[in-house]
């Protein structure tokens, strides 16, 4: 808890730690209205899927450039630059009136997501160097915090019975909190680093690790995208608990993150890694049970498992030697965002043929995969 009592007692590490929560405040308010919006538009599970598709193609066209600007521009302006088209773009996706409409929107949420993702972690990285102090994983746990106001507020869905209204209020939240603390990290700038000309090798570290976290990220897309439906059409429960499975997600994952950086210091991170996948896969045969409340505690677990997992790798990637940090960190981000938003794509296509839960077996064989990662790792560093 050390790293959350600094973010709170210093306005220089709480700036860039709500830009994370901004980010999911944006998403997670988007994704409670998924099932809403799949009814109104009338399409299926799987155009659903190649609509938020188009999120993902929002990332892969800013992936390559994103380093470039960050480094052009400043990492600390590139950020308020980043989540002021965050905003922008959020508006969209809820009042698009048919399918083209709402691809075109999520192309322009995922793009500005995409990068305001790789500036917000390649920022925390850089304050991390400049002031020796760890708070990526507490930052994380704001990502998560984001998530749970989100949650919390898919129980003003019924009050507000608006959708656009409700995201414009979520966008006024952001922005204002934002305006107040953007001059903690605005003139944030990459430290130069010594570097040979450009290496495929000084990458190899970076491979697994973007594995890893495509699937973990991945994994955590699916539960945001898709819990609301299982919960509706698998454990069938009452339009008011929809959002209950996001909601245990993003707590838990909230606790975990805030707990990370110490349990990461003692256990090291191989450990961390292996104790949430395995976490993670018990959290799942809890949600194939289909009961609602087992359902919603498998979807708290889980969060719970995956909660530490992707800082790790965020925190190593902006560190390979080499590499600028802003190049490790759009690595890192490039496969696991992706990761976030096609898994989702290819899930709700198993799901239009086969089944919800087929899709969430899935994603279970996907952390036991993790979980042998871990001793493939652990083997290459015994020897």
């Amino acid at each position: 808890m050390r790293s959350l009592r600094l973010i709170l007692s210093n306005p220089r590490y709480f700036g860039p730690a709500w830009v994370f929560a901004s980010l999911n405040i944006l998403f997670g308010t988007w994704a409670i209205y998924i099932p809403s919006v799949k009814e109104d538009l009338g399409i299926n599970k799987a155009t659903l899927g190649i609509a938020i598709f188009f999120l993902s193609l929002g990332v892969f066209m800013v992936f390559p450039v994103a380093s470039k600007i960050i480094n052009k521009i400043g990492v600390g302006k590139a950020t308020s630059i980043g989540i002021i088209l965050s905003c922008i773009a959020a508006l969209f996706p809820l009042i698009a009136p048919g399918f083209i409409s709402l691809a075109v929107a999520l192309l322009f949420f995922g793009a500005t997501n995409g990068f305001t993702d790789i500036s917000m972690n390649t920022l925390v990285t850089e304050i991390e160097k400049e002031d020796k102090q760890k708070f990526m994983s507490a930052s994380h746990g704001f990502f998560s915090l984001g998530g749970v106001l989100a949650g919390l507020g898919s129980f003003l869905i019924t009050v507000i019975d608006n959708r656009g209204l409700h995201m414009l209020l979520a966008v006024l939240l952001v922005l204002l909190v934002n305006f107040v603390f953007y001059k903690q990290y605005r003139n944030v700038i990459a430290a130069p680093i010594e570097k040979d000309s450009f290496s495929i090798k000084n990458f190899k570290p970076l491979v697994l690790l973007g594995v890893v976290s495509f699937v973990v990220m991945g994994s955590e897309g699916a539960i945001v995208d898709w819990s609301g439906l299982f919960l509706k059409e698998v454990s069938l429960a009452p339009e008011a608990i929809w959002g209950a499975g996001f909601l245990g997600f993003q707590v838990f994952m909230t606790l975990g993150r805030f707990l990370g950086d110490s349990i990461s210091s003692r256990i090291g991170s191989i450990k961390i890694v292996a104790l949430g996948s395995l976490i993670s896969v018990v959290g799942y045969l809890l949600v194939l049970t289909t009961d609602m409340y087992l359902a919603i505690a498998g979807f708290a677990l889980t969060g719970l498992g995956f909660s530490v997992i992707v800082p790790e790798l965020f925190r190593i990637g902006g560190n390979v030697k080499g590499v600028e940090s802003s190049q490790g960190v759009a690595f890192i981000a490039g496969t696991g965002y992706s990761g976030f938003l096609v898994g989702p794509v290819i899930l709700g296509f198993i799901a239009e043929q086969f089944s919800l839960s087929l899709s969430f077996t899935t994603l279970m064989i996907c952390s036991i995969a993790v979980l042998g990662a871990t001793f493939l790792l652990k083997k290459k560093k015994k020897e």
